[in-house]
């Protein structure tokens, strides 16, 4: 796939379509791309799209800028703006659970500082790049407020001494910090993360679609179940997914020595 497709500018993204993968591009630099109303529609709008095209298969979310997301919009809050009738039609717990429950598989590569909810943002990735140089932090309570939405997601990944710390401190730590804490995958520096995150894309364009929409569902549904209930449900699923077309052509394609139907060719 070497097509290539840019959506018409907007003032808060840029998202483009080029084989299989949507990049979604933050670039309001001036606000550090917090989460405001116009913000949140915009990505709201690119999952759709993303999500209605069966040429995208990843979505990666980065940002122009030192800052990938610097949280809420603090002007809008303050204003009074995110709370009005006929206000934002994309709230962030509704971004968080389109993320979280869409089939694709999301990427983040998290070029810049992510503080308060746009560490949630890029924590909620499938995967994730930090750049090595930035810093980031659950920096609500000394604003006088708490890490509530983002620790739906931050608490999942989190061991709860490490989170206590973090979040009651609000003190800022760097990438590494971040990756140990188990918030993202991976550091690189600013001359290795594009080609860190093309390495993570080029795995995930080699899984069948269906496989890694099924894969997804695993992290969510298995640990709230007890064992018997999880093997019985995990049971279902494998047959459904080795029956499958998708399931039946990967198993061919490697019998074969070759290349399934839905892997790229390389250019």
């Amino acid at each position: 796939m070497t097509d290539s497709t840019t959506a018409p500018p907007s003032d808060r993204t840029i998202v483009e379509i080029a084989g299989g993968v949507m990049t979604i591009t933050m670039i309001d630099e001036e606000n550090r791309n917090a989460l405001g109303a116009q913000l949140l529609a915009e990505l709201g709008a690119a999952i759709d799209r993303a999500e209605a095209d069966p040429a995208v298969r990843v979505v990666v979310l980065t940002n122009r800028g030192t800052t990938f997301c610097a949280g809420a919009n603090l002007k809008e809050q303050t204003s009074g703006a995110a709370g009005t009738p006929g206000g934002p039609t994309m709230t962030l717990p509704d971004l968080f659970v389109r993320i979280r429950n869409s089939p694709l598989p999301f990427v983040g590569k998290i070029n810049g500082h992510a503080v308060a909810g746009g560490l949630g943002l890029a924590a909620l990735m499938d995967i994730s790049v930090v750049l090595e140089t930035a810093k980031h932090g659950f920096t609500e309570v000394r604003i006088g407020v708490a890490p509530a939405i983002i620790s739906v997601v931050c608490l999942q990944k989190m061991r709860r001494g490490e989170a206590v710390s973090a979040m009651l401190r609000g003190n800022r730590f760097l990438a590494p910090e971040a990756v140990r804490l188990g918030l993202f995958n991976q550091v690189a520096s600013a001359d290795d993360i594009d080609a860190a995150v093309d390495e993570i894309v080029s795995d995930l364009l080699a899984g069948g679609p269906n496989a890694l929409a099924a894969t997804k569902t695993l992290f969510d549904q298995v640990p709230e179940m007890g064992m018997e209930e999880a093997l019985a449900w995990t049971g279902k699923l494998s047959g459904s997914l080795f029956k499958s077309v998708e399931g039946q052509e990967g198993m061919t394609a490697y019998l074969q020595k070759r290349p399934a139907s839905w892997v790229p060719e390389a250019e």
